[in-house]
């Protein structure tokens, strides 16, 4: 048995039983049961329970988008609509995790941090791309505006996307459209 195997055999087996449970209602021993690893393993990777719930916020996908990648200058209802789609294609790999986190998040202060700094790099990153895309022809305090209520608009759809049966695209893109049609107005 090779020791990455188990780790990873265990992290997964928290993923699960965590959604299943939650965190507090589940012990280390069940975690090794799932995984097949006596119960000691479970504690040589992870000293405390709640440093299995930090090993799997680590293993959100990477949010960071280079603008480059989705920006058509001069079309920022495109570009935005390029990150968006570039978000979903990311975030959805990990859409039991991010659920699973986003409940714990009430009881747990690491996961709640770590989302909102996640958040924070996804207004960052709303906002990259609304610069890169007007050639920063739009006024600071919009952009910074439209990134805050477009990246609440992602998130918001993300922590609710396993109750959605079909995650309809047309309704961020309404959004998208709202917003680039706000920044734009007059250019």
């Amino acid at each position: 048995m090779k020791e990455d195997s188990a780790k990873q055999r265990i992290l997964r087996a928290a993923e699960a039983l965590f959604a299943e449970s939650g965190f507090d209602a589940t012990p280390t021993s069940r975690i090794a049961e799932r995984a097949g690893v006596p119960k000691g393993l479970v504690h040589y990777y992870f000293r405390r329970k709640s440093d299995l719930l930090a090993a799997l916020v680590a293993e959100l996908p990477d949010a960071r988008i280079e603008p480059a990648v989705v920006v058509v200058p001069g079309d920022l209802a495109g570009s935005l609509r390029g990150l968006v789609v570039e978000l979903d294609r990311r975030f959805n790999r990990s859409l039991a995790l991010s659920h699973l986190l986003w409940r714990e998040a009430d009881t747990h202060r690491a996961v709640r941090d770590a989302l909102a700094e996640r958040f924070q790099q996804l207004v960052r990153q709303v906002k990259a791309v609304i610069v890169a895309a007007t050639g920063g022809k739009v006024a600071n305090a919009d952009v910074d505006s439209a990134s805050g209520l477009l990246a609440r608009a992602v998130s918001h759809r993300h922590a609710t996307a396993r109750h959605s049966e079909d995650g309809d695209p047309a309704e961020i893109d309404r959004e998208v459209l709202f917003i680039a049609s706000a920044l734009t107005r007059g250019q």
